[in-house]
């Protein structure tokens, strides 16, 4: 054997962006720069390292599938003058299924594709809700960068002096490892692209399993998990990075380490082979593989924007025939109120505290709440109705407020902030002309500890009343109108908020607070937060400064039910609503929500309980787990 059977390895740890395939693409390039001068043999990247592993839910967009393969051809153009092979991981896509790969690439070829078999989907992990296993593939052929590739759950890549293999993160800590599997058919060195959550006095555990697994299969193991880039909402990676070899662990990385990080090591295989030859029980072991033919078809290509056979309903939320809205808003209020009566029996709460600002949100908030109340034999005495007039309230909503909560029986009370909100501009040394996002959302702030501070003297729940628009806008107040103790609009998209309200006024038992219902479904949308013209109307407008909820909700459904990619949503809204709005205007608001849809997910990650009720929805513990430090600039790249 070369260099008396030695191979130089390394586990390589870049700061990968999340969910930025161009920038992981461009800092793996320069760490492979790295390894090559070194004389490295063979590197391996941590799992899913050109998305980042926690883009969550962004794995079942287009764009970002779309994205890593083109990264991935990046990485080739650049492997071809070297003379090492990298294993890098990202999302591959074949016949219809998802899986979490490895992709073993030399010289400017794909050697080879390897799937994670062993999907962990517990804890922190919910990797199976993205990714199928690739348990059951043997051997078969996958389509990737435009190359025909093999594709198999244990490949063996033979070289002159080494026999490698690659298994995935979870595959480590199964019953029976692939690397145990690969091992007996010869394979001497196993390479693990991982990305592993840090917990307390896991790395031990995770140290001594890497170095027993090569001892068992008599292998070096080369591992490398995602670092301190892949950090983010409730996850912390520490960039953990082994080489073991038969038991002894011969080199590793610095833990919690902010810079990127390359660890080599030279990986005796000559030794290795010793040892095997030595083994009675390891000569013993025997296994089969099998290979699964593919074929090969093409298809016709057309082209959608000369020709388009399909109508594009402009509101996906809505339904156009109206019993079916009849029906629909029927039921997600039967939702709504069967979810908050379940909070109010399991808290033993008789109390509900409501700011009601003669605006939608609040207004379907509280008739679900008075609906609740009825249902549960409730005094409606019990469902406290808060007004609080701030710098921006006109006489329009405040009258509106005053009226719905006197028809609909509930116990009412008016709290200015106006005093507050001065001495806290004092307090800051805010003057009061200053109109910034300080003066807007102090007050937003003063009407939530009002009403939680009044939950907490009447032992009462207080009800949240934003909805779901807002939520995917971000336009919400962190820790303002954001905070409830149960927020019964989370899952309600703007556009069916108005229907909702119309809904109940249509009910003939609500009939002496119809016409007040009527009028706040035509009253322009507006958080009050700035003082109004000199006519007293509303000065500030969402739609003029988020732009059209329509608009919004239209991209909302196509963005997260269908996971289009941000240029097939902006063709279907041209054609949806080509009546209504010119391209410009289209665009111009698509670039605003995907912006806005990445940079608010703190927001949505700290989101109060709420019932679902449609097939979309926000939950950072349900539909959509998306990171909060996920980057957005594929998905603008794809508008620009």
């Amino acid at each position: 054997m070369k260099n008396f059977g030695f191979v130089k390895v390394a586990a390589a740890v870049p700061t990968v962006a999340v969910a930025d395939c161009s920038t992981n693409a461009a800092r793996i390039e320069a760490l492979m720069l790295r390894a090559e001068k070194a004389g490295v043999a063979v590197t391996v990247f941590p799992e899913l390292s050109l998305t980042g592993y926690t883009c969550a839910d962004l794995f079942s967009q287009t764009t970002l599938i779309s994205a890593a393969e083109e990264a991935l051809s990046r990485l080739l153009d650049a492997s071809v003058e070297m003379r090492g092979a990298f294993v890098v991981g990202l999302p591959v896509e074949v016949r219809g299924a998802l899986f979490n790969c490895a992709v073993v690439i030399s010289r400017g070829e794909i050697v080879g594709v390897v799937p994670k078999q062993n999907l962990p989907n517990h804890g922190a992990f919910g990797e199976s809700r993205w990714f199928a296993s690739g348990v059951s593939m043997e051997f078969d052929y996958c389509t990737l960068c435009g190359r025909e590739v093999p594709f198999a759950n244990e490949l063996i890549f033979t070289a002159d002096d080494v026999r490698f293999g690659v298994e995935i993160g979870e595959d480590l800590w199964a019953v029976v490892p692939p690397s145990s599997r690969m091992a007996v058919r010869g394979v001497e060195l196993i390479l693990n692209p991982a990305a592993c959550p840090e917990e307390a006095e896991k790395y031990q555990y995770l140290r001594a399993l890497v170095a027993q697994q090569s001892a068992r299969t008599m292998t070096s193991y080369v591992y490398a998990s995602a670092g301190y880039g892949e950090s983010t909402t409730d996850l912390v990676f520490g960039g953990n990075a082994i080489i073991a070899e038969n038991g002894d662990v011969l080199g590793e990385g610095k833990r919690f380490a902010i810079e990127e990080q390359l660890v080599i090591c030279d990986v005796d295989i000559d030794r290795l082979r010793a040892e095997r030859r030595r083994s009675t029980t390891f000569r013993n072991e025997t296994i089969m593989s099998m290979s699964i033919p593919s074929v090969e078809i093409s298809l016709p290509e057309g082209d959608v924007k000369s020709r388009f056979d399909r109508v594009v309903d402009p509101s996906p939320f809505v339904p156009l025939d109206e019993q079916k809205r009849e029906a629909r808003c029927a039921e997600i209020f039967s939702i709504q109120t069967l979810g908050l009566a379940k909070r109010l029996q399991h808290t033993h709460s008789t109390k509900a505290i409501i700011g009601i600002s003669g605006g939608l949100d609040s207004t379907l908030a509280l008739i679900v709440t008075v609906a609740t109340f009825d249902r549960l034999g409730l005094d409606r005495k019990g469902i406290i109705g808060v007004t609080m007039p701030g710098f921006g309230t006109t006489g329009r909503t405040y009258n509106n407020a005053l009226r719905m909560m006197e028809a609909l029986g509930i116990t009412v009370r008016e709290i200015s902030i106006v005093k507050a909100c001065r001495q806290h501009f004092e307090d800051l040394g805010l003057p009061e002309t200053d109109r910034s996002v300080t003066y807007e959302n102090s007050q937003a702030r003063e009407r939530t500890q009002l009403l939680m501070d009044l939950a907490n003297m009447e032992n009462a729940l207080v009800v949240g009343t934003g909805d779901l628009s807002e939520l995917a806008l971000g336009w919400a107040t962190y820790n303002g109108d954001h905070m409830s103790m149960y927020g019964v609009n989370g899952g309600v998209p703007k556009t069916l908020v108005r229907h909702l309200v119309g809904w109940f006024a249509s009910q003939p038992e609500n009939e002496t607070v119809a016409a007040t219902l009527r009028d706040v479904m035509a009253t322009p949308i507006s958080p009050e937060l700035l003082p109004a013209d000199e006519q007293g109307n509303i000065a500030q407008k969402t739609e003029d400064l988020v732009g059209p909820y329509e608009l919004h909700d239209f991209f909302i459904h196509s963005f997260m039910r269908c996971g289009y990619a941000p240029d097939k949503i902006e063709f279907l809204a041209q054609k949806a609503f080509e009546k209504v709005y010119d391209a410009q205007t289209i665009k111009h608001w698509l670039t605003t929500f995907i912006r806005r849809f990445f940079s608010q997910q703190f927001k949505r990650s700290a989101l109060p309980d709420g019932p679902k009720v449609g097939s979309v929805s926000l939950s950072p513990r349900g539909d959509w787990r998306m990171p909060s430090d996920a980057v957005a600039a594929e998905w603008q790249a794809k508008i620009k």
